[in-house]
């Protein structure tokens, strides 16, 4: 299971980070909306890792699933947010400030504020597709056996 989710963690990241760097190519990454797209790339991650995981086993438990799926997306987030901080501190400082302006803060703590929030943005991402796709993905309860976990009038 480690082998599965950690696989498709890092492929997840190597993704992420590529968008990002072709956002940068095109003087695009200033712009947040467009990391909406980073749910796409979590969510076609997170589907093939749990998939991946199903094909080996004859029967999908609920819990090994979901674990597959979020802590896939989680090792995405860490490698992640561990480039944005190189990025943020060794490379473009003025990145996080340019961010963090749109948001109308009486503070300056920039920098580790967007790192945060990548952190959540990740998580949250994680487990909400997740739990999607384990509804997607896990056995039904709608067969002859399923019934006898069923109230009978």
């Amino acid at each position: 299971m480690f082998k599965t989710y950690s696989r498709y963690g890092v492929i997840m990241a190597i993704l992420l980070i590529a968008y990002f760097l072709l956002l940068k190519l095109f003087g695009l990454h200033e712009y947040p909306v467009l990391s909406a797209f980073n749910g796409v790339i979590y969510g076609g991650g997170i589907l093939l890792a749990i998939k991946k995981y199903r094909s080996g086993k004859s029967k999908l438990k609920y819990q090994k699933g979901f674990q597959v799926g979020f802590m896939s997306g989680v090792i995405a987030t860490l490698i992640f947010v561990a480039f944005m901080a190189v990025f943020i501190y060794q490379i473009d400082g003025e990145f996080a400030n340019t961010i963090v302006d749109g948001w109308s803060l009486d503070f300056n703590s920039g920098k580790l504020l967007l790192l945060i929030t990548v952190v959540f943005m990740g998580f949250s991402t994680s487990l909400v597709l997740t739990l999607a796709f384990m509804q997607l993905l896990k056995e039904s309860w709608n067969t002859p056996e399923g019934k006898r976990n069923t109230m009978s009038n």
